[in-house]
């Protein structure tokens, strides 16, 4: 015999009733999360995620998110083409496409759980919360400086250091545990700056790489004018991923450069430079000082990479304009070791 219920509202259910009651709950309890759906609606169209900083739009509105907008544009100008929108396949360019401001607000408040404590936060909040508030940071000992090795979760921080033994120690323990790193830097080395700015001549020039050019060996290179420096002629070239053929089928970028002297000289010059980022471009890198002795018989230098921070900066200089500063270092009383 089958068993009946009541309604809240006093009306006898049977047993279909209830079954049918059920399969509605568990139809509602199947459908996706608010959260799930909006994710799915305001994601990358090319990576298929949350956009992490500023969010671009074609002309028929499809999302695309800076470092994957950066790449198009970067992939189309290697192969000497148009940059396409992955959906509709409409042209994008910097100039025709824009931000979509409200979506960068919306993606700024969905909710994120930390990967360490596993705490639940607005994305704006990811980076304060990783710095400051995650009592699963990994941190340091108070007394790092002075050599104590501990590391360890922020929340077990406070404990160690009532019990560190590094304060106790004397001056010459204390001398042998700390690391080198925060050794004085040793004056002489060839990359300490105050030695070449004490150079009698030095040059400094805003350059900007033009390109990208298709060489006869099918290989894509970047150039500069001709400019000036101690009174000769010079040029910079550059070329992507250590001169690929097709750079476009590797995930990763790198820019190398070289340093060509355009004229004779009746004698070898020993020049040192580096690249930096100019006052009218947005270069991060993290300069190196290169050094070669140029000659007529050897006028164009070894290619160095340019150190940038990552392959996301290179797609974003190469989906624009490259401008960067050369500063040059020349002295006959070149240094020694």
């Amino acid at each position: 015999m089958s068993e009946n219920s009541i309604s809240c509202d006093g009306n006898l259910n049977t047993d279909e009733d209830c079954e049918e009651s059920k399969s509605k709950k568990q139809k509602v309890s199947d459908e996706p999360e608010l959260e799930d759906r909006l994710q799915e609606i305001l994601c990358c169209a090319v990576c298929l995620d949350l956009p992490k900083s500023a969010v671009y739009q074609c002309r028929n509105g499809h999302l695309v998110c800076s470092e994957c907008f950066n790449h198009l544009l970067a992939d189309a100008q290697l192969r000497l083409g148009a940059a396409v929108c992955p959906c509709c396949r409409t042209l994008i360019s910097k100039d025709m496409c824009v931000r979509n401001l409200v979506v960068e607000k919306a993606v700024s408040e969905m909710p994120m759980n930390c990967a360490e404590c596993s705490a639940k936060f607005p994305r704006c909040m990811r980076e304060v919360h990783e710095k400051e508030l995650c009592l699963e940071r990994h941190s340091l000992c108070c007394y790092y400086r002075i050599g104590c090795p501990w590391s360890g979760p922020y929340k077990k921080k406070a404990d160690h250091e009532k019990r560190c033994a590094q304060p106790q120690k004397t001056g010459a323990e204390i001398k042998e545990a700390i690391p080198d790193v925060f050794l004085p830097v040793k004056s002489g080395g060839r990359n300490h700056l105050c030695d070449y700015l004490s150079f009698e001549k030095i040059a400094c020039n805003d350059l900007q790489l033009l390109g990208p050019y298709h060489t006869d060996e099918y290989c894509i290179r970047f150039e500069t004018f001709r400019f000036c420096a101690f009174g000769m002629e010079w040029e910079i070239r550059a070329h992507v991923n250590d001169n690929e053929a097709d750079p476009t089928l590797s995930c990763e970028r790198t820019l190398s450069y070289q340093l060509l002297l355009k004229e004779s000289v009746d004698r070898p010059i020993h020049m040192h430079y580096t690249v930096v980022k100019g006052p009218l471009g947005e270069m991060k890198l993290r300069p190196h000082i290169e050094e070669f002795k140029f000659s007529d018989e050897t006028p164009e230098s070894h290619y160095a990479l340019l150190p940038l921070e990552d392959s996301i900066e290179c797609y974003r200089l190469l989906s624009g304009t490259i401008r960067f500063r050369l500063i040059m270092f020349w002295d006959d009383s070149s240094l020694t070791n």
